[in-house]
């Protein structure tokens, strides 16, 4: 659902992305999201300590950086504005990392309750492909529906987009801490 939600963003900033772009974008997101269970489950329980304490940490400063960039943006002028452009390289890995640290907590997860008699195959690499292609899928849905909203309302969807994003790093850090 993160990625779906920065791809939403990502459509509205980017109301006249092509195909070919949009794919760029849902590829970083799912490539992501499948590398961090591999990473997770490689490292096992000796890396988990280190990294579950923070990883809420970073998710939101990561997202609220983005969306406050955005809400920013969003109230400029339109000559003085230097939009966040979800297709460079910086923005584009932040927000891949961004969303994808939990599942580095999933992998690390995966390793320990897997029997060890179950193949390779079963273990991770199938769940990767499986969020992988999943994550693209709705990464690319996102960029639709945030390009088809965002050509309607303009610098609105943009803060708003930008809001969503700011609320999405809130929600991981609230959960992580309180709940």
């Amino acid at each position: 659902m993160d990625s779906f939600a920065v791809s939403v963003s990502s459509g509205l900033i980017l109301p006249e992305i092509r195909f070919k772009k949009a794919i760029i974008i849902a590829f970083s997101l799912a490539f992501f999201q499948g590398l961090m269970p591999l990473i997770g489950w490689l490292a096992g329980f000796g890396f988990q300590e280190y990294v579950k304490p923070v990883d809420h940490w970073v998710a939101f400063i990561l997202l609220a950086f983005l969306g406050l960039k955005m809400i920013w943006e969003s109230t400029k002028k339109e000559e003085d504005r230097t939009s966040t452009n979800p297709l460079e390289a910086k923005v584009l890995v932040a927000m891949s990392l961004a969303t994808s640290i939990d599942a580095l907590i999933v992998g690390m997860s995966l390793a320990f309750v897997q029997s060890s008699d179950v193949s390779i195959w079963r273990k991770i690499l199938i769940p990767i492909l499986i969020i992988g292609t999943i994550t693209f899928i709705v990464s690319m849905l996102g960029i639709l529906f945030g390009k088809k909203v965002g050509n309607r309302f303009g610098k609105r969807m943009e803060m708003l987009g930008g809001v969503v994003l700011l609320f999405i790093g809130l929600r991981i850090l609230i959960e992580h801490l309180w709940l």
